[in-house]
């Protein structure tokens, strides 16, 4: 396999089995239909491309407790949380998502409304559990909390949702876009970059790298995303195709063109990676991921 490919398959394998962990603990804890969404939004598979980048930053800065897998888990119990309530009928109304029913289509409106709410506590214990595994103190742990929730929150995903919202029918300038998808797609693929590092016990300054390279490869990726959904088929993509078009959603490719944001996504991998170049930081394995990300297929 490719590195990329190797640290993607590593991290599906390490953060599945912890999210199907936690599936099982919900049910028990939460009796009902509400347990069972709960679990059933956890056990949604994925690329784990958020996971990866935690792994490969804490890697790359000499991190190796099996313990930043519970860093993993969280940042991805939050992208559950997005996607959940991305896909409810007041948002983009989607039917599909992995290649299976949506929450909302499995269960009903209301419950995975309540299930979205409810993942984000259940994302903070699991990084207190990963934070204790990992030996840090309540210091770092208010950080790495401050930086995931911030990323999910208003500021981050909810923000930039609401700006995407805002949006529709409506044709956004090049910085306008930025703004709205550096919010609702870039600020978690940010904090997956910056938790790595957190988690690795890096001075501020280090922290500071792998943020900016966070920033690069968040956009790319939404990018590559809007790439993709013109492009590709929904059994490639595991989701309905062509929901920004039917949506009249500004995209990259809508201002820029196919080939035109192609090569943005493609410039801002490369100078994600120049970033870490410069900072004397090891980027084989930070670098095969922004490859990925923005030549993925699906």
């Amino acid at each position: 396999m490719t590195p990329a490919a190797d640290i993607l398959a590593e991290a599906r394998e390490g953060t599945d089995a912890l999210l199907f962990a936690w599936a099982g603990r919900l049910r028990r804890e939460v009796p009902g239909r509400p347990g069972e969404a709960l679990a059933y939004a956890l056990e949604t598979p994925g690329k784990r491309v958020r996971a990866a980048l935690v792994l490969a930053a804490f890697r790359s800065l000499g991190g190796a407790s099996p313990g930043v897998e519970g860093v993993a888990a969280a940042v991805e119990t939050v992208h559950a949380y997005s996607l959940v309530h991305d896909d409810l009928p007041c948002m983009d109304d989607d039917d599909l998502r992995r290649g299976r029913a949506t929450v909302h289509r499995r269960f009903d409106v209301p419950t995975a409304t309540r299930a979205g709410y409810l993942l984000v506590p259940v994302a903070a214990r699991v990084l207190v559990e990963a934070v204790e595994a990992l030996g840090l103190g309540s210091a770092a742990l208010g950080r790495m909390a401050g930086e995931l929730f911030q990323a999910g929150g208003i500021e981050g995903m909810v923000g930039g949702q609401w700006l995407d919202l805002e949006a529709e029918g409506r044709t956004l300038t090049l910085s306008d876009l930025m703004r709205v998808h550096r919010g609702k797609t870039g600020a978690l693929i940010r904090a997956s970059c910056t938790l790595g590092a957190l988690a690795a016990g890096a001075p501020d300054e280090r922290v500071a790298v792998f943020t900016a390279f966070g920033e690069d490869i968040g956009l790319a990726f939404q990018i590559a995303d809007d790439v993709l959904d013109c492009t590709a088929t929904s059994e490639a993509l595991g989701k309905t195709a062509g929901r920004d078009a039917a949506l009249a959603k500004s995209t990259y490719v809508r201002l820029l063109g196919v080939e035109g944001a192609r090569n943005e996504a493609a410039a801002l991998a490369v100078r994600a990676v120049a970033r870490l170049e410069a900072a004397g930081v090891p980027s084989n394995a930070l670098g095969a991921l922004a490859n990925y990300i923005v030549s993925r297929s699906s």
